[in-house]
């Protein structure tokens, strides 16, 4: 299993990610995932097939390690921590998932939530948030009745959950008034 983008630290490493994910990001805005081969990929990176297969297994791994990375940007850019006891973190996290599932929705690239590709944007963002709770936790300390893993998994899917049920939701309210005041 490939290392994630966010614990990558060889430049040269990064630097031929952001090339394939780039590359992707590129194709993806003309034509669906399922009509994007990896030899499209490697000519738009201008990298080779074996260096695309020493960092991804197949396009999907790609098209995950995209979406986890620009939601990671995201959550960046809020400067989003959780550090294991503020509420106003978690309120953040939701905040921060329902932006990306407005954005991700109305990308015009086929890979929204009414794709075949869903199952693989909600496992890379589950994932990230699973990393930053995971992070605040093991970092602050926490005393859980239950395992550390199992807690983050489990509040990981919750706000992804929470966040798909307010997009799906007709004429649903801005985010901010759906966030609960606890959190935020």
């Amino acid at each position: 299993m490939p290392i994630p983008d966010c614990e990558v630290r060889d430049p040269r490493i990064r630097r031929t990610r952001q090339l394939l994910q780039g590359a992707l990001q590129g194709l993806l805005q003309a034509r669906g995932l399922d009509e994007i081969l990896v030899q499209d990929i490697t000519d738009a990176a201008t990298v080779n097939r074996a260096t695309f297969y020493d960092h991804y297994t197949d396009k999907f791994a790609l098209f995950e390690a995209m979406v986890a990375n620009d939601f990671r940007k995201l959550l960046e850019e809020r400067n989003v921590q959780f550090n294991g006891s503020c509420p106003s973190g978690l309120g953040v996290i939701i905040l921060a998932v329902c932006d990306y599932l407005t954005t991700a929705n109305s990308a015009p690239n086929g890979c929204t939530l009414h794709s075949a590709f869903t199952p693989l944007m909600e496992a890379a963002v589950t994932t990230t948030i699973r990393r930053v709770i995971l992070e605040g936790l093991s970092t602050h300390g926490s005393a859980l009745p239950a395992p550390t893993k199992i807690v983050a998994t489990t509040v990981s899917w919750a706000i992804y959950g929470a966040a798909k049920e307010w997009f799906y939701t007709p004429g649903h309210p801005p985010a901010e008034e759906s966030c609960p005041r606890s959190f935020g």
